[in-house]
């Protein structure tokens, strides 16, 4: 059993799965990241840290994403003699369905508009500041 990378990480790739994993099992393509089937042991480190719900235990997949089984795995299948580990980390070409993709829209974290809109909405009677 392993996880799997699908599609909401598509121009994301946050990374904070490749940081919780303690196998450095997780790879970076051009625009997302890929589980290693083969080095994944199942240890469920990376699901709850992914912020746009990207990873998913294999059988938890939803179906609209269940290619992403797949894609996951011819990533490392298609990619002979790369080897694994930090040295062959370097950002490489996507799977054909991601590189097929159009841009995703990727998700503000910010909160930058917020304050203006807090101060637009503030009362003037300092006794009541909700």
């Amino acid at each position: 059993m392993t996880y799997v990378i699908a599609e909401p990480c598509v121009d994301i790739k946050d990374r904070a799965c490749v940081i919780e994993c303690p196998v450095d099992c997780i790879y970076e393509g051009e625009r997302t990241l890929y589980i290693n089937p083969w080095e994944c042991v199942d240890c469920h480190a990376c699901e709850p840290v992914c912020p746009v719900e990207a990873v998913f235990h294999e059988n938890d997949l939803p179906a609209r994403w269940a290619q992403y089984r797949s894609v996951n795995a011819e990533y490392f299948r298609d990619a002979p003699g790369e080897g694994t580990g930090r040295a062959a980390r370097a950002a490489r070409a996507d799977h054909p369905v991601v590189a097929a993709l159009p841009p995703q829209h990727a998700v503000k974290n910010d909160l930058s508009g917020f304050a203006a809109r807090k101060e637009e909405t503030v009362d003037a009677d300092p006794w009541f500041p909700w």
